[in-house]
Protein backbone atom coordinates (compact mmCIF):
# COMPACT_ATOMS: atom_id res chain seq x y z
CA UNK A 1 0.00 0.00 0.00
CA UNK A 2 2.69 2.43 -1.04
CA UNK A 3 2.21 5.36 -3.37
CA UNK A 4 4.34 8.23 -4.56
CA UNK A 5 3.79 11.59 -2.80
CA UNK A 6 0.61 13.42 -3.78
CA UNK A 7 1.13 17.16 -4.21
CA UNK A 8 -1.33 20.02 -3.90
CA UNK A 9 0.09 23.22 -5.35
CA UNK A 10 -1.63 26.58 -4.65
CA UNK A 11 -5.04 24.92 -4.67
CA UNK A 12 -8.09 27.15 -4.24
CA UNK A 13 -11.79 26.34 -4.12
CA UNK A 14 -14.39 29.02 -4.82
CA UNK A 15 -18.08 28.90 -5.62
CA UNK A 16 -20.33 31.63 -7.01
CA UNK A 17 -21.20 33.09 -3.61
CA UNK A 18 -18.28 32.10 -1.40
CA UNK A 19 -14.61 31.19 -1.17
CA UNK A 20 -13.85 28.00 0.79
CA UNK A 21 -10.04 28.21 0.81
CA UNK A 22 -7.21 29.68 -1.22
CA UNK A 23 -3.57 28.96 -2.09
CA UNK A 24 -3.16 25.65 -0.26
CA UNK A 25 0.09 23.78 -0.83
CA UNK A 26 0.83 20.43 0.81
CA UNK A 27 2.28 16.98 0.19
CA UNK A 28 0.70 13.66 1.17
CA UNK A 29 3.31 10.97 1.78
CA UNK A 30 2.68 7.22 2.06
CA UNK A 31 1.30 6.35 5.47
CA UNK A 32 0.04 9.87 6.19
CA UNK A 33 -2.87 10.06 8.63
CA UNK A 34 -4.70 13.31 8.00
CA UNK A 35 -7.91 14.70 9.52
CA UNK A 36 -9.72 17.48 7.68
CA UNK A 37 -11.63 19.59 10.20
CA UNK A 38 -13.54 22.85 10.12
CA UNK A 39 -16.99 24.31 10.37
CA UNK A 40 -19.96 22.93 8.50
CA UNK A 41 -19.98 24.27 4.96
CA UNK A 42 -16.29 25.24 5.00
CA UNK A 43 -15.41 22.90 2.10
CA UNK A 44 -14.19 19.72 3.81
CA UNK A 45 -16.13 17.24 1.65
CA UNK A 46 -15.26 19.23 -1.46
CA UNK A 47 -11.56 18.96 -0.57
CA UNK A 48 -11.94 15.18 -0.39
CA UNK A 49 -13.53 15.24 -3.84
CA UNK A 50 -10.58 17.26 -5.15
CA UNK A 51 -8.17 14.69 -3.73
CA UNK A 52 -9.96 11.85 -5.49
CA UNK A 53 -10.23 13.81 -8.75
CA UNK A 54 -14.04 14.02 -8.59
CA UNK A 55 -13.91 17.84 -8.46
CA UNK A 56 -11.60 20.30 -10.15
CA UNK A 57 -10.11 23.05 -7.96
CA UNK A 58 -10.91 26.63 -8.89
CA UNK A 59 -7.19 27.26 -9.32
CA UNK A 60 -3.91 25.50 -8.64
CA UNK A 61 -3.17 21.89 -9.39
CA UNK A 62 -3.08 18.47 -7.77
CA UNK A 63 -0.42 15.98 -8.83
CA UNK A 64 -1.32 12.33 -8.18
CA UNK A 65 1.44 10.13 -9.67
CA UNK A 66 0.74 6.65 -11.03
CA UNK A 67 -2.97 6.72 -10.12
CA UNK A 68 -2.91 5.04 -6.69
CA UNK A 69 -5.88 2.91 -5.68
CA UNK A 70 -8.23 5.13 -3.72
CA UNK A 71 -11.00 3.77 -1.50
CA UNK A 72 -13.74 6.28 -0.73
CA UNK A 73 -16.78 6.23 1.55
CA UNK A 74 -19.14 9.19 1.27
CA UNK A 75 -20.94 10.89 4.16
CA UNK A 76 -24.48 10.21 2.98
CA UNK A 77 -24.96 6.72 1.52
CA UNK A 78 -28.20 6.53 -0.45
CA UNK A 79 -27.85 2.94 -1.67
CA UNK A 80 -29.16 -0.11 0.21
CA UNK A 81 -32.53 1.39 1.18
CA UNK A 82 -33.46 -1.50 3.48
CA UNK A 83 -30.35 -1.12 5.64
CA UNK A 84 -29.76 1.18 8.62
CA UNK A 85 -27.19 3.96 8.43
CA UNK A 86 -24.60 1.86 10.24
CA UNK A 87 -25.23 -1.16 8.01
CA UNK A 88 -24.84 1.01 4.92
CA UNK A 89 -21.53 2.35 6.20
CA UNK A 90 -20.21 -1.13 6.94
CA UNK A 91 -21.19 -2.40 3.49
CA UNK A 92 -19.64 0.58 1.69
CA UNK A 93 -16.46 0.38 3.78
CA UNK A 94 -16.14 -3.34 3.02
CA UNK A 95 -16.43 -2.54 -0.70
CA UNK A 96 -13.77 0.18 -0.40
CA UNK A 97 -11.32 -2.06 1.49
CA UNK A 98 -11.82 -4.87 -1.03
CA UNK A 99 -9.97 -2.67 -3.53
CA UNK A 100 -6.84 -2.89 -1.32
CA UNK A 101 -6.54 0.89 -1.52
CA UNK A 102 -3.27 2.81 -1.18
CA UNK A 103 -5.32 5.77 0.05
CA UNK A 104 -8.50 5.48 2.14
CA UNK A 105 -10.73 8.58 2.12
CA UNK A 106 -13.63 8.67 4.60
CA UNK A 107 -16.24 11.40 5.06
CA UNK A 108 -17.73 11.36 8.60
CA UNK A 109 -17.50 7.55 8.92
CA UNK A 110 -18.78 7.28 12.53
CA UNK A 111 -22.00 9.26 12.04
CA UNK A 112 -24.43 6.34 12.19
CA UNK A 113 -22.41 3.67 13.95
CA UNK A 114 -23.44 2.08 17.22
CA UNK A 115 -20.85 1.85 20.01
CA UNK A 116 -19.46 -1.63 19.17
CA UNK A 117 -19.17 -0.84 15.44
CA UNK A 118 -17.67 2.56 16.22
CA UNK A 119 -14.96 1.07 18.40
CA UNK A 120 -14.34 -1.64 15.79
CA UNK A 121 -13.91 1.00 13.06
CA UNK A 122 -11.49 3.00 15.19
CA UNK A 123 -9.41 -0.13 15.87
CA UNK A 124 -9.37 -0.93 12.14
CA UNK A 125 -8.26 2.60 11.26
CA UNK A 126 -5.51 2.48 13.90
CA UNK A 127 -4.12 -0.62 12.20
CA UNK A 128 -4.72 0.45 8.59
CA UNK A 129 -1.27 0.51 6.92
CA UNK A 130 -2.03 2.84 4.02
CA UNK A 131 -2.65 6.56 3.78
CA UNK A 132 -5.74 7.72 5.68
CA UNK A 133 -7.57 10.98 4.96
CA UNK A 134 -10.72 11.50 6.99
CA UNK A 135 -13.25 14.25 7.57
CA UNK A 136 -14.54 13.87 11.11
CA UNK A 137 -15.89 15.70 14.15
CA UNK A 138 -15.57 12.56 16.27
CA UNK A 139 -13.22 13.38 19.16
CA UNK A 140 -12.39 9.74 19.89
CA UNK A 141 -11.44 9.07 16.27
CA UNK A 142 -9.38 12.28 16.10
CA UNK A 143 -7.53 11.33 19.28
CA UNK A 144 -6.62 7.78 18.21
CA UNK A 145 -6.40 7.59 14.41
CA UNK A 146 -4.66 10.67 12.99
CA UNK A 147 -1.52 12.71 13.57
CA UNK A 148 -1.93 15.60 11.10
CA UNK A 149 -4.72 18.20 10.94
CA UNK A 150 -5.85 20.31 8.01
CA UNK A 151 -8.10 22.95 9.59
CA UNK A 152 -10.19 24.96 7.11
CA UNK A 153 -10.81 28.35 8.70
CA UNK A 154 -11.22 31.90 7.36
CA UNK A 155 -10.65 30.79 3.74
CA UNK A 156 -7.31 29.20 4.58
CA UNK A 157 -6.18 25.66 5.39
CA UNK A 158 -3.96 25.63 8.48
CA UNK A 159 -1.81 22.54 9.04
CA UNK A 160 -0.66 21.02 12.32
CA UNK A 161 1.36 17.90 13.05
CA UNK A 162 0.79 16.20 16.38
CA UNK A 163 -1.89 14.75 18.62
CA UNK A 164 -5.43 16.15 18.78
CA UNK A 165 -5.04 17.27 22.40
CA UNK A 166 -1.85 19.14 21.45
CA UNK A 167 -3.68 20.81 18.59
CA UNK A 168 -6.53 21.99 20.83
CA UNK A 169 -3.96 23.23 23.37
CA UNK A 170 -2.16 25.18 20.62
CA UNK A 171 -5.43 26.75 19.42
CA UNK A 172 -6.21 27.88 22.97
CA UNK A 173 -2.67 29.25 23.39
CA UNK A 174 -2.91 31.21 20.14
CA UNK A 175 -6.29 32.60 21.09
CA UNK A 176 -5.08 33.66 24.56
CA UNK A 177 -2.03 35.35 23.00
CA UNK A 178 -4.13 37.26 20.48
CA UNK A 179 -6.68 38.28 23.12
CA UNK A 180 -3.88 39.58 25.36
CA UNK A 181 -2.32 41.59 22.54
CA UNK A 182 -5.68 42.92 21.47
CA UNK A 183 -6.48 43.99 25.03
CA UNK A 184 -3.13 45.78 25.32
CA UNK A 185 -3.61 47.56 22.01
CA UNK A 186 -7.08 48.73 23.04
CA UNK A 187 -5.62 50.05 26.31
CA UNK A 188 -2.84 51.84 24.42
CA UNK A 189 -5.35 53.38 22.06
CA UNK A 190 -7.43 54.59 25.01
CA UNK A 191 -4.33 56.11 26.63
CA UNK A 192 -3.28 57.89 23.43
CA UNK A 193 -6.79 59.30 23.06
CA UNK A 194 -6.70 60.59 26.66
CA UNK A 195 -3.24 62.07 26.04
CA UNK A 196 -4.49 63.79 22.90
CA UNK A 197 -7.42 65.31 24.77
CA UNK A 198 -5.11 66.63 27.49
CA UNK A 199 -2.72 68.08 24.93
CA UNK A 200 -5.56 69.83 23.13
CA UNK A 201 -6.80 71.29 26.45
CA UNK A 202 -3.27 72.41 27.38
CA UNK A 203 -2.75 74.06 24.00
CA UNK A 204 -6.11 75.83 24.24
CA UNK A 205 -5.25 77.18 27.73
CA UNK A 206 -1.81 78.26 26.57
CA UNK A 207 -3.28 80.09 23.60
CA UNK A 208 -5.92 81.77 25.77
CA UNK A 209 -3.28 82.83 28.30
CA UNK A 210 -1.15 84.27 25.50
CA UNK A 211 -4.01 86.36 24.20
CA UNK A 212 -4.77 87.73 27.70
CA UNK A 213 -1.11 88.59 28.28
CA UNK A 214 -1.00 90.52 25.02
CA UNK A 215 -4.20 92.33 25.90
CA UNK A 216 -2.81 93.25 29.35
CA UNK A 217 0.61 94.16 27.81
CA UNK A 218 2.46 92.03 30.35
CA UNK A 219 5.23 91.45 27.78
CA UNK A 220 6.10 92.83 24.38
CA UNK A 221 3.73 91.83 21.59
CA UNK A 222 6.56 90.41 19.45
CA UNK A 223 7.68 88.11 22.26
CA UNK A 224 4.08 87.11 23.01
CA UNK A 225 3.38 86.21 19.39
CA UNK A 226 6.59 84.18 19.16
CA UNK A 227 5.74 82.26 22.35
CA UNK A 228 2.24 81.49 21.07
CA UNK A 229 3.63 80.33 17.74
CA UNK A 230 6.18 78.04 19.41
CA UNK A 231 3.45 76.67 21.66
CA UNK A 232 1.20 75.96 18.69
CA UNK A 233 4.06 74.29 16.82
CA UNK A 234 4.91 72.09 19.83
CA UNK A 235 1.26 71.20 20.29
CA UNK A 236 0.93 70.40 16.59
CA UNK A 237 3.95 68.10 16.65
CA UNK A 238 2.65 66.25 19.70
CA UNK A 239 -0.78 66.00 18.18
CA UNK A 240 0.68 64.67 14.92
CA UNK A 241 2.78 62.13 16.84
CA UNK A 242 -0.21 60.93 18.86
CA UNK A 243 -2.41 60.78 15.76
CA UNK A 244 0.24 58.72 13.97
CA UNK A 245 0.49 56.34 16.93
CA UNK A 246 -3.28 56.14 17.03
CA UNK A 247 -3.33 55.38 13.31
CA UNK A 248 -0.68 52.66 13.73
CA UNK A 249 -2.58 51.07 16.58
CA UNK A 250 -5.78 51.08 14.55
CA UNK A 251 -3.99 49.33 11.69
CA UNK A 252 -2.65 46.72 14.09
CA UNK A 253 -6.11 46.16 15.51
CA UNK A 254 -7.60 45.67 12.05
CA UNK A 255 -4.96 43.06 11.17
CA UNK A 256 -5.57 41.00 14.30
CA UNK A 257 -8.27 38.36 13.86
CA UNK A 258 -9.43 36.35 16.80
CA UNK A 259 -10.27 32.77 15.85
CA UNK A 260 -13.96 32.64 15.02
CA UNK A 261 -15.78 30.50 17.56
CA UNK A 262 -19.43 29.71 17.04
CA UNK A 263 -21.34 30.59 20.22
CA UNK A 264 -25.05 30.56 19.36
CA UNK A 265 -27.39 31.60 22.14
CA UNK A 266 -29.76 28.66 22.19
CA UNK A 267 -32.74 29.71 24.29
CA UNK A 268 -33.89 26.23 25.30
CA UNK A 269 -35.81 27.38 28.35
CA UNK A 270 -39.01 25.58 29.09
CA UNK A 271 -39.89 27.74 32.06
CA UNK A 272 -41.04 26.21 35.36
CA UNK A 273 -40.62 22.45 35.20
CA UNK A 274 -42.44 20.06 37.48
CA UNK A 275 -40.29 17.71 39.52
CA UNK A 276 -42.77 14.85 39.31
CA UNK A 277 -43.02 12.07 36.75
CA UNK A 278 -43.82 13.44 33.29
CA UNK A 279 -43.38 10.18 31.36
CA UNK A 280 -44.21 6.63 32.45
CA UNK A 281 -44.32 3.42 30.39
CA UNK A 282 -45.22 0.08 32.03
CA UNK A 283 -45.38 -3.45 30.61
CA UNK A 284 -45.31 -2.24 27.03
CA UNK A 285 -44.45 -3.95 23.75
CA UNK A 286 -43.78 -1.94 20.61
CA UNK A 287 -43.10 -2.67 16.97
CA UNK A 288 -44.62 -2.42 13.52
CA UNK A 289 -47.61 -4.29 12.12
CA UNK A 290 -45.29 -6.87 10.56
CA UNK A 291 -43.13 -7.14 13.73
CA UNK A 292 -45.15 -6.40 16.85
CA UNK A 293 -42.43 -7.32 19.32
CA UNK A 294 -39.44 -5.27 18.31
CA UNK A 295 -39.13 -4.27 21.98
CA UNK A 296 -40.81 -6.17 24.82
CA UNK A 297 -41.91 -5.43 28.38
CA UNK A 298 -40.75 -1.81 28.42
CA UNK A 299 -40.70 -0.18 31.86
CA UNK A 300 -39.45 3.38 31.76
CA UNK A 301 -40.12 6.57 33.72
CA UNK A 302 -38.81 10.12 33.51
CA UNK A 303 -39.05 12.97 36.02
CA UNK A 304 -39.34 16.66 35.21
CA UNK A 305 -35.61 17.38 35.21
CA UNK A 306 -34.17 13.94 34.48
CA UNK A 307 -32.05 13.15 31.43
CA UNK A 308 -31.51 9.65 30.13
CA UNK A 309 -29.46 8.14 27.28
CA UNK A 310 -30.47 5.10 25.24
CA UNK A 311 -27.91 3.11 23.30
CA UNK A 312 -27.90 -0.15 21.38
CA UNK A 313 -26.85 -1.74 18.14
CA UNK A 314 -28.04 -0.35 14.82
CA UNK A 315 -31.63 -1.41 14.04
CA UNK A 316 -32.20 -2.54 17.65
CA UNK A 317 -35.28 -0.32 18.07
CA UNK A 318 -33.96 2.95 19.57
CA UNK A 319 -35.58 5.26 17.03
CA UNK A 320 -38.77 3.14 17.11
CA UNK A 321 -39.04 3.75 20.87
CA UNK A 322 -38.75 7.50 20.33
CA UNK A 323 -41.43 7.39 17.64
CA UNK A 324 -43.73 5.49 20.01
CA UNK A 325 -43.25 8.19 22.65
CA UNK A 326 -44.11 10.78 20.00
CA UNK A 327 -47.32 8.89 19.20
CA UNK A 328 -46.55 8.01 15.57
CA UNK A 329 -49.51 6.18 14.04
CA UNK A 330 -47.47 3.46 12.32
CA UNK A 331 -46.10 2.16 15.64
CA UNK A 332 -47.93 -0.75 17.29
CA UNK A 333 -47.86 -0.57 21.08
CA UNK A 334 -49.42 -2.19 24.13
CA UNK A 335 -49.19 -1.55 27.87
CA UNK A 336 -49.70 1.59 29.96
CA UNK A 337 -48.40 4.91 28.58
CA UNK A 338 -48.42 8.27 30.39
CA UNK A 339 -46.85 10.85 28.07
CA UNK A 340 -46.62 14.64 27.76
CA UNK A 341 -48.71 16.26 25.05
CA UNK A 342 -46.89 16.60 21.75
CA UNK A 343 -46.86 20.39 22.04
CA UNK A 344 -44.64 19.99 25.13
CA UNK A 345 -42.13 17.76 23.31
CA UNK A 346 -39.23 18.98 21.17
CA UNK A 347 -37.90 16.36 18.77
CA UNK A 348 -34.84 16.35 16.56
CA UNK A 349 -34.03 13.24 14.56
CA UNK A 350 -30.90 12.42 12.65
CA UNK A 351 -32.60 13.14 9.29
CA UNK A 352 -34.09 16.54 10.31
CA UNK A 353 -37.62 15.48 9.39
CA UNK A 354 -39.06 18.58 11.08
CA UNK A 355 -37.76 20.70 8.18
CA UNK A 356 -39.63 21.46 4.96
CA UNK A 357 -37.12 21.35 2.09
CA UNK A 358 -38.79 23.95 -0.10
CA UNK A 359 -39.25 26.79 2.37
CA UNK A 360 -36.59 29.18 3.62
CA UNK A 361 -34.90 29.41 6.99
CA UNK A 362 -36.85 32.51 8.03
CA UNK A 363 -40.17 31.02 6.83
CA UNK A 364 -39.65 28.05 9.14
CA UNK A 365 -39.59 30.34 12.18
CA UNK A 366 -42.40 32.52 10.89
CA UNK A 367 -44.66 29.45 10.52
CA UNK A 368 -43.73 28.33 14.02
CA UNK A 369 -44.14 31.78 15.61
CA UNK A 370 -46.50 33.95 13.52
CA UNK A 371 -46.86 36.22 16.56
CA UNK A 372 -43.23 37.34 16.28
CA UNK A 373 -42.19 40.46 14.39
CA UNK A 374 -39.50 40.04 11.72
CA UNK A 375 -37.00 41.72 14.06
CA UNK A 376 -37.64 39.05 16.70
CA UNK A 377 -37.36 36.27 14.13
CA UNK A 378 -34.08 37.60 12.78
CA UNK A 379 -32.66 37.99 16.28
CA UNK A 380 -33.70 34.41 17.07
CA UNK A 381 -32.04 33.13 13.89
CA UNK A 382 -28.98 35.26 14.61
CA UNK A 383 -28.60 33.35 17.90
CA UNK A 384 -28.42 30.18 15.82
CA UNK A 385 -25.84 31.69 13.42
CA UNK A 386 -28.16 32.53 10.53
CA UNK A 387 -26.94 36.10 10.31
CA UNK A 388 -26.63 37.18 6.67
CA UNK A 389 -29.59 37.77 4.37
CA UNK A 390 -28.33 34.97 2.12
CA UNK A 391 -28.32 32.55 5.07
CA UNK A 392 -31.77 33.58 6.32
CA UNK A 393 -33.30 33.25 2.84
CA UNK A 394 -31.70 29.86 2.01
CA UNK A 395 -34.05 26.96 1.34
CA UNK A 396 -33.77 24.08 3.79
CA UNK A 397 -32.82 21.68 0.98
CA UNK A 398 -29.68 23.73 0.31
CA UNK A 399 -28.40 23.71 3.91
CA UNK A 400 -25.45 21.66 5.09
CA UNK A 401 -25.98 18.97 7.73
CA UNK A 402 -24.82 21.26 10.54
CA UNK A 403 -27.01 24.11 9.28
CA UNK A 404 -30.02 21.78 9.25
CA UNK A 405 -29.24 20.77 12.82
CA UNK A 406 -29.07 24.42 13.89
CA UNK A 407 -32.33 25.28 12.12
CA UNK A 408 -34.03 22.27 13.72
CA UNK A 409 -32.82 23.37 17.15
CA UNK A 410 -34.00 26.92 16.49
CA UNK A 411 -37.48 25.58 15.72
CA UNK A 412 -37.49 23.60 18.95
CA UNK A 413 -36.29 26.65 20.86
CA UNK A 414 -38.94 28.92 19.30
CA UNK A 415 -41.58 26.86 21.13
CA UNK A 416 -39.62 25.66 24.12
CA UNK A 417 -40.47 22.11 25.25
CA UNK A 418 -40.73 20.44 28.64
CA UNK A 419 -39.26 17.25 27.14
CA UNK A 420 -36.42 17.26 24.62
CA UNK A 421 -35.92 14.14 22.50
CA UNK A 422 -32.69 13.97 20.50
CA UNK A 423 -31.80 11.21 18.06
CA UNK A 424 -28.08 11.21 17.15
CA UNK A 425 -27.88 15.00 17.34
CA UNK A 426 -24.06 15.14 17.04
CA UNK A 427 -23.87 13.37 13.67
CA UNK A 428 -23.42 16.52 11.60
CA UNK A 429 -22.13 19.06 14.11
CA UNK A 430 -18.66 20.55 13.70
CA UNK A 431 -16.39 20.53 16.72
CA UNK A 432 -17.03 24.16 17.68
CA UNK A 433 -20.80 23.92 17.39
CA UNK A 434 -20.77 20.62 19.26
CA UNK A 435 -18.84 22.20 22.13
CA UNK A 436 -21.47 24.90 22.56
CA UNK A 437 -24.39 22.49 22.17
CA UNK A 438 -22.86 20.63 25.11
CA UNK A 439 -22.91 23.85 27.17
CA UNK A 440 -26.53 24.50 26.18
CA UNK A 441 -27.76 20.99 26.95
CA UNK A 442 -26.01 21.05 30.32
CA UNK A 443 -28.06 24.15 31.17
CA UNK A 444 -31.37 22.92 29.71
CA UNK A 445 -33.87 22.74 32.62
CA UNK A 446 -36.34 20.19 31.28
CA UNK A 447 -36.35 16.43 30.75
CA UNK A 448 -34.23 14.85 28.06
CA UNK A 449 -34.14 11.55 26.20
CA UNK A 450 -31.13 11.20 23.95
CA UNK A 451 -30.02 8.46 21.61
CA UNK A 452 -26.30 8.72 20.98
CA UNK A 453 -23.30 6.47 20.44
CA UNK A 454 -20.78 9.18 21.32
CA UNK A 455 -19.59 8.55 24.87
CA UNK A 456 -17.59 11.79 25.02
CA UNK A 457 -20.73 13.79 24.25
CA UNK A 458 -22.93 11.90 26.72
CA UNK A 459 -20.40 12.30 29.52
CA UNK A 460 -20.11 16.02 28.79
CA UNK A 461 -23.84 16.83 29.01
CA UNK A 462 -24.34 14.99 32.31
CA UNK A 463 -26.65 12.04 31.77
CA UNK A 464 -28.49 10.80 34.89
CA UNK A 465 -29.20 7.26 33.70
CA UNK A 466 -28.16 5.15 30.72
CA UNK A 467 -30.18 2.34 29.19
CA UNK A 468 -29.07 -0.27 26.65
CA UNK A 469 -31.27 -2.20 24.24
CA UNK A 470 -30.27 -5.86 24.01
CA UNK A 471 -32.28 -8.83 22.78
CA UNK A 472 -35.44 -6.74 22.36
CA UNK A 473 -35.26 -5.56 26.00
CA UNK A 474 -34.37 -2.21 27.60
CA UNK A 475 -31.76 -2.86 30.26
CA UNK A 476 -30.75 -0.42 32.98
Amino acid sequence: MMHKPISLISVSLCFANKTCFEDFTASIYPGSRIAVIGRNGSGKSSLLNILRKALEPSSGQIDIPDDPHIGYVEQTINDYENLSGGQRLNKRLTEALALCPDVLILDEPTNHLDIPNRKSLIRMLQNYPGTLIVVSHDVELLCHCVDTFWHIDDQKIHTFSGAYDDYIHELKRQRASVEKELSQLKQNKKETHTQLMKEQQRAAKSKSKGHKSIENRKWPTVVSKAKTTRSNQTSGKKRASINQKNHDLTNQLSKLRLPKIILPNFSLNSGPVACGIILSIEGADIGYPQDRSLLKNICLSLSGKERIAISGKNASGKSTLLKAILGKNNIFKTGHWHLPKNKHIGYLDQHYSNLEPDISVIEHIYKSRPDWHETEIRQHLNDFLFQKNSEVSSLARNLSGGEKARLSLSLISANTPRLLILDEITNNLDLETKAHVIQVLKAYPGSMIIVSHEEHFLNAIGIDHSYTIENAMILN
